[in-house]
Parts: structure tokens; C-alpha cells; sequence
């Protein structure tokens, strides 16, 4: 993978429901695209879009309202035009704090020149240039390689609207909207699903189109219902697009972001690897193609490992991704890389915990990963005894109040756990069993939200009564399979708060509640089952976190 700087650059939700309607509160209090796009420093941008089929120019500073491409960008779009390769997989990460710095990211399979964002509020229009560094790596298996290209925002206004344009010389730009987070503590809502894969189909077979990724159409409809919800950010546990099982590896990813590029360009869609993302050939231990598409707040880790772990800061709410494959003990990817980082993800993790923990601006810490610590699913994935092991303890140390996951294709909420009940597999205790209200200074409480629209679902797959299998250790390799054969045990479940059996695609929503000072803070959760032909919702689990603000 190689990083450079481009040499022709410029230095309250409801319970019931079809689709619900969010507050102004709690999506952030953005603006509404059909708002925004009715204003007349978008007005000249939106017509080159919307006239794409036809001759249309942009020369830098002649047309009034739009985006002031550098002149040598002249974007004509004729039904001939070839120069350049296209704008694809728009999208947005926050910054470390994501109250005044985002990332605006895309990719291209072919070289380009000046590759720009240009930004400004709606009101004032694109007034400054930011230029890209280009990011690549070449696919292992097929010999592509692809560009892609991050423009750093910084120094952005908190809880502010902008507008932007993302582009290269030789072609017309895409357009996209950023929400920056508030500063300090406010109302918002995020949200969050794992183990999508696409909708598209992937390879052809005996004259027929398959999806060889694990996709299926609710791949879809996951997407557009999160949109519907607007949230300020979405959270995604892991296995995003299962390229490393696909056919073709380039073509599986760029179906994923042409799925959720047209949300993931107005709000960032914040990542942590899975198994499926560890592609054989794809750098030392096969991340780089995840690597490469996102630029996330630095960790400090090794080339290796970089962007594979890192946090950020919403309102009052820390947010952390891991990368479970370091300490888990499964075999699940394409090459086996448990201890990976040696012991410095944990290092980190715990570093962050404390600081998190010690902050009095911060009253939410919120973990998201791949792998489970709990699974109520017989002859699936099950719960991984070495998250156990290795990081529960920390999140008892350090209170953590909420740990999202995938991997398991269900959804599950656990009770608030806090220490183990002294089985072989260091079973989480349930530390209170009230289901509506949750007090997390008393526990940890685990969601499975694994239904992102895999086409292997494991919601029919729950044991009768409450049962987890759980992996000790693996054995040699299974000739069958090529991965080390896992070794289970089973266990009663008495964390299992509630299972989803019904519906197997879905995700959550999450609305923070800073509260009054010297009082209580909240999350209100959702799990909406997405179901139907058009992606209908359904909220199928409400629950309510609460606990005392850090300043009280």
C-alpha cells in the first residue's frame, strides 16, 4: 500500500412503525437534502448533475454559485468523453474529533490528476480547496489495482451543515452533504448493523447471474432504511462486503460502495474490520484493501495494522473500533493472524478506556467490533473465548457501557454483565435482569446486530432455552475446510435478555440524551426489523441505557 500527495494538487425516535420521520434533535439537526439543494449555492452544481447527459462546462470561477473547479479541471460531459475515470464510492469518515474535522473519500481503478474537494456552507458556497492524497493497493488476485483518494476537512465549525464536491481533472464531480458533530454534550442519533455483503450479483454461472458474496437484496434495503432514519453517523461491525470469499474481489467491493455510497456521502460510515475483510495477498495480513478505502482517526498502530483500531469523540460519547481477528480464536479469514499486533491493540484499548473513563466531558463509552463475546446461535460462528479473555475484563475495569457486534447473522441483546460466573468459559453475569431500563454503571451490555443483509442468516438457528456454544481453542487445520477446526463448549446463557427468531435483517438506532447537569444521561436503543419488498420497519426491541452524566 503506498500513501502520496498527488503532484498536480494545491497545498425521538417511535416504537411502531413504517419508516419513522427523526426529529431535528435527534439526527443531528441537519439540514434536509431537498432543503439543501434548493439553495443557490448548490443550484449550479445540482443542474451539471442533473444534466450529465448533455454538454455542460465548469471553468474555474465562471460560473456563479457553483463549485470553482481549478481551471484545469474543465468538466464537459459529451456522450464521447473518456479522459477520466469516474468518481466512485463517495464517502465520509469523521476525524478523532468529529465536531471539526471529516474525511471526504473516493476511488478510482485508474490514475488521475488533481483530485480535489472543494466545500463551503450552504449559504456561502464552495469556497475552499482541499486537495486529496492518494492511497493504493493492488489486488492480490487479480492484479487491479485501485486508487483511492482521501481529502482531509479540517478546522470545520461544530454542529454545522457544508456542502462539497469531490473530483478529478476529466471528470464531473460528485456532490454530498457533511453534518459535523457537536462539541459538547447534545441530543443526536447514530446507528448500526454488521455482515451486509451487496446486492448485485457477482459472477456468472452456468449462464446465470449469482451473488458468490454472501449478499442478498436486503443488502439494499439495509441502507436505504438507515438513510431514512438520518442519522448523524452509522457504525458498521465487520464483514462488509465478503469480497475476500468472491469471485472478483474489485468488482464486489465496488458494489458495496455504489450500494451505500448514497449514504455513506452524506454521513460518515465509520467502519471496523471483520474476518471477511482479511483477503489472502492483500498486504501482510490482509487488510490493505479495507486500509485503502478508509482513512479513520490515526491509532498510532504499525503499517500493518494501521487503521484497523481508532476512536472518536461524539458530544459526550466516545466511540471505539477493534479489530477482534488480533485476539479472537476462530480461524475465519482468508489467512489465520490471531496476536497479529503482539499485544499493542490491548495496549491501546486500555489506554483509551482510561482516558475515556477519566474524561468529565465524556459520559458514553460505546466499543464496536466484529466478533462475539455472546451468541445464543447452535451451529453458527458462536460466542470467541478469547474476547473473553482478553478485553471483557477491560470493559468491566472501565465501565464500558455499550459493545456493539456482527459476525453472528442475528440480533441479540444481552442483560448488563459485569464479571463471570466462574465457568470454564468465563461466562458473562448478568448484573441486573430488568429488560426496558438498563442502569450500565451496574454492567456492560452487548448487542449482536448481525442481520446487514447476509443471505445466511443465523435467526433460525437459536438454542432452545438459554445456551451459548463457545470456542476454547482450535485444532489442526480441516482438510475440508483449509481453517484450524474450532473446539466448543456449551454453556447456559443467563446474560440472553432478548432474541430476535423472527426476522433476520435489521439494524439499530441509537438516540443520546445528554440530559441536565447534576442528572442523568441516556440512550434510547431501537432494533428495527427491515422486512417486506420495499424495506419496511418494524421496531422489534426498545430499551432505554441510562446512567449519571460524568459531570455531576
Amino acid at each position: 500500500m503506498t500513501d502520496r500527495e498527488d503532484p498536480h494538487s494545491s497545498a425521538s425516535t417511535p416504537d411502531h412503525a413504517a419508516t419513522p420521520a427523526p426529529s431535528d434533535a435527534a439526527a443531528g439537526r441537519g439540514l434536509s437534502r431537498r432543503r439543501l439543494f434548493g439553495t443557490s449555492a448548490l443550484a449550479g452544481l445540482a443542474g451539471l448533475a442533473a444534466g450529465a447527459g448533455g454538454a455542460v462546462a465548469l471553468r474555474g470561477g465562471e460560473s456563479t454559485g457553483a463549485v470553482a473547479w481549478p481551471r484545469s479541471a474543465e468538466l464537459v460531459t459529451t456522450p464521447d468523453r473518456a479522459a477520466a475515470p469516474r468518481v466512485s464510492g463517495l464517502h465520509l469518515q469523521f476525524g478523532a474529533d468529529a465536531a471539526r474535522e471529516v474525511v471526504v473519500s473516493w476511488h478510482t481503478t485508474g490514475s488521475v490528476t488533481a483530485p480535489t474537494v472543494r466545500y463551503g456552507t450552504a449559504d456561502a458556497g464552495f469556497g475552499t480547496s482541499v486537495p486529496a492524497r492518494t492511497r493504493t493497493y493492488r489486488d492480490a488476485k487479480s492484479g487491479i489495482e485501485i486508487q483511492a483518494h482521501h481529502a482531509r476537512l479540517t478546522g470545520l465549525s461544530p454542529d454545522t451543515d457544508y456542502v462539497y464536491a469531490a473530483g478529478h481533472d476529466g471528470a464531473p464531480p460528485e456532490l454530498g452533504t457533511i453534518r459535523t458533530a457537536p462539541a459538547g454534550r447534545a441530543k443526536f442519533r447514530f446507528t448500526s448493523f454488521g455482515d451486509q455483503g451487496t446486492p448485485t450479483v457477482g459472477k456468472i454461472v452456468d449462464g446465470k447471474a449469482v451473488n458468490d458474496n454472501l449478499g442478498s437484496q436486503y443488502a439494499g434495503d439495509v441502507t436505504s432504511a438507515v438513510e431514512s432514519l438520518a442519522p448523524l453517523f452509522n457504525l458498521v461491525n465487520g464483514d462488509l462486503c465478503y469480497a475476500n470469499i468472491a469471485t472478483d474481489r474489485i468488482r464486489t467491493w465496488n458494489d458495496w460502495w455504489a450500494n451505500n455510497s448514497r449514504s455513506a456521502r452524506y454521513r460518515p460510515w465509520m467502519p471496523a474490520p471483520g474476518n471477511h475483510e482479511n483477503e489472502l495477498g492483500n498486504g501482510d495480513i490482509g487488510y490493505q484493501a479495507f486500509q485503502t478505502y478508509f482513512t479513520v482517526p490515526d491509532a498510532g498502530a504499525e503499517d500493518h495494522a494501521k487503521g484497523l483500531w481508532y476512536s472518536f469523540t461524539v458530544g459526550g460519547v466516545r466511540v471505539i473500533a477493534v479489530a477482534n481477528d488480533d485476539i479472537c480464536l476462530q480461524d475465519g479469514g482468508n489467512s489465520y493472524v490471531h496476536g497479529y499486533s503482539g499485544g499493542a491493540q490491548k495496549r491501546w484499548l486500555e489506554g483509551e478506556l482510561a482516558t475515556a473513563r477519566a474524561d468529565r466531558g465524556i459520559d458514553w463509552v460505546v466499543v464496536f467490533m466484529h466478533q462475539v463475546a455472546i451468541s445464543s446461535a447452535d451451529k453458527f460462528n458462536g460466542a470467541d473465548l478469547g474476547i473473553r479473555q482478553e478485553w471483557l475484563p477491560l470493559f468491566d475495569k472501565y465501565q464500558v457501557d455499550l459493545v456493539l457486534c456482527g459476525h453472528e447473522h442475528h440480533y441479540e441483546r444481552s442483560h448488563p454483565v459485569r464479571g463471570v460466573t466462574g465457568s470454564e468459559t468465563l461466562t458473562p453475569r448478568p448484573a441486573d435482569t430488568r429488560k426496558d431500563v438498563v442502569d450500565t454503571t451496574k454492567g456492560t451490555v452487548h448487542l449482536v446486530i448481525g442481520g446487514g443483509g447476509t443471505s445466511a442468516p443465523s435467526n433460525q438457528l437459536f438454542f432452545p432455552g438459554d445456551k451459548c456454544r463457545v470456542i476454547t481453542k482450535v485444532g489442526d487445520v480441516d482438510p475440508a475446510t483449509g481453517k484450524k477446526a474450532p473446539v466448543y463448549v456449551l454453556e447456559d446463557a443467563p446474560w440472553s435478555a432478548f432474541k430476535d427468531a423472527e426476522h433476520a435483517y435489521g439494524f439499530c438506532a441509537f438516540d443520546v440524551d445528554p440530559g441536565q447537569p447534576g442528572g442523568d444521561t441516556t440512550i434510547k436503543g431501537t432494533y428495527y426489523a427491515v422486512t417486506g419488498v420495499t424495506g419496511e420497519l418494524t421496531a422489534v426491541d426498545t430499551f432505554t441505557l441510562t446512567r449519571p452524566r460524568s459531570d455531576r
